[in-house]
């Protein structure tokens, strides 16, 4: 049988089905949270960080994913708070920095409010968010490819660099991948990286409903969890 508890998030006390995440229970009440390494129906790992929050427990603020962050009776949840959003600058800023060329991090860098990049641009092809590993391991149960290396040297790839027999190929982790969207004008040549904005018009009416979900199209690059 479910069970609900009820939370305090942004001053709102919501009815939220035990077992889900706060960045669920947030986004199914309208509330924005932004996130990219989130994807539904999958497991989550807070690989992006996007996704904080404040969690006030014993009058002291806790700042943790809420991809990862379970609903519990009488949490108080704070998702917009000034701290919050100067640390998901930072983060957008250093995805933005790090691969350029995915118009979903353009968008999500244009959601968290970036307006200039202080690092220097690279032009890499995959931010480690974990979508596509996630994907093959949850949904196909093919475990064809998977985080190989430590540090710098981190990537995904085949085991032993090798496309197993085992693999559906069904494209899935592609079309699931951020890195799939380029940006509006193309793809940007090394050297030349800039943060795109163009889509910054969408943030309107967010402006004037700080935290809650606008029904922006900021989030169709990387399939935002608000859409259906």
């Amino acid at each position: 049988m479910q069970q609900f508890v009820t939370v305090n998030i942004d001053g709102f006390f919501i009815n939220a089905t035990k077992g889900n995440s706060v960045l669920d229970t947030a986004i199914e009440s309208g509330i924005c949270i932004p996130h990219l390494c989130h994807l539904r129906s999958v497991s989550d790992i807070g690989a992006c960080r996007l996704c904080i929050v404040e969690h006030k427990v014993n009058g002291r603020s806790k700042v943790t994913a809420s991809c990862t962050l379970n609903v519990k009776e009488g949490m108080v949840i704070m998702t917009d708070t000034e701290n919050i959003q100067k640390l998901r600058r930072n983060l957008a800023e250093l995805l933005v920095a790090q691969a350029p060329n995915s118009r979903a991090i353009q968008d999500i860098a244009t959601r968290c409010g970036v307006k200039e990049v202080r690092y220097p641009f690279k032009n890499d092809n995959c931010v480690l968010c974990g979508r596509c590993v996630r994907f093959c391991t949850e949904v196909p149960n093919a475990n064809a490819i998977g985080f190989v290396g430590r540090g710098k040297e981190r990537r995904v790839d085949f085991p032993f660099g090798v496309r197993p027999k085992f693999c559906n190929h069904c494209e899935g982790c592609v079309q699931i991948c951020p890195m799939t969207f380029a940006p509006c004008d193309g793809p940007m040549e090394p050297g030349k990286e800039y943060l795109c904005g163009k889509c910054e018009s969408q943030l309107r009416f967010a402006e004037e409903l700080p935290g809650k979900c606008v029904w922006c199209r900021l989030g169709e690059s990387f399939d935002c969890a608000r859409y259906p």
